[in-house]
């Protein structure tokens, strides 16, 4: 079968474990593509017969339908991914009603089987060990217990990488969400951030509208010492305050 994507991928060293050999894959990925740009490729390689704003139209239209009958309990499967209410929290008892202060309803999306099928054309091209200092790999929202997707204002993060206390005196150093939208850009409290170590910062989300954010730590640590100019890790998986 013939390759007809191709993912370029970088190699970064593993926080999650204390072998300093062990590495990780992760996509290069180039940039984050909106619904309306996504119309306007499929109409510009020939894939529509439509124009790119009725495409946008109709996938507006389909979404929000979508979202309305998750938030009624319904499953959607579109062959490409399918997603489904989960509530996570325990009861203690069989009267014991739902309780936002226990209990959390989130929507999770899966792959679907024609996702996976198109899976088999796509190759893999490792580029190299990416030129960073400082990384972050993964964030977990300890309250919904979302992975790299959800933010729960006023909760607790979690933040593994390489290289990411907040050490030096310049005063760009800190944690921010950036709003994808507007680019205004949230500072955390340094009083926030709870847990300050190398491969590890838990901070509490700052009081966030909904949107959707990108997070970066600007930091001089460097190991053994503190670097002249700060530097800064971009986290290239956007995350949403619902």
């Amino acid at each position: 079968m013939p390759v007809l994507h191709s993912i370029k991928a970088k190699l970064y060293n593993n926080p999650l474990t204390d072998n300093p050999n062990d590495m990780v894959i992760r996509p290069d990925s180039e940039r984050s593509l909106s619904v309306r740009e996504i119309c306007e490729t499929a109409v510009a390689r020939g894939h529509a017969d439509i124009s790119a704003p009725a495409i946008e139209h109709a996938t507006d239209i389909f979404l929000g339908e979508m979202g309305y009958q998750l938030c009624d309990g319904f499953t959607i499967n579109t062959g490409w991914f399918t997603a489904a209410p989960q509530i996570r929290g325990v009861v203690e008892d069989p009267n014991e009603h739902f309780d936002p202060a226990k209990h959390t309803l989130i929507f999770e999306f899966h792959q679907g089987a024609l996702l996976r099928k198109e899976m088999e054309n796509v190759t893999v091209e490792i580029i190299g060990v990416a030129d960073v200092d400082a990384t972050i790999g993964q964030v977990i929202d300890v309250k919904t217990g979302s992975v790299n997707d959800l933010l729960t204002p006023n909760r607790n993060l979690k933040i593994s990488g390489h290289k990411l206390k907040i050490v030096g005196t310049n005063v760009a150093n800190g944690i921010y969400f950036v709003n994808s939208t507007t680019a205004v850009r949230t500072r955390v409290d340094p009083s926030d951030i709870v847990i300050n170590n190398p491969s590890e910062l838990i901070i509490v989300i700052p009081a966030l509208a909904a949107g959707v954010y990108h997070l970066e730590v600007t930091t001089q640590y460097a190991v053994g010492s503190v670097l002249r100019e700060p530097r800064t890790a971009q986290f290239n998986k956007p995350l949403t305050v619902e």
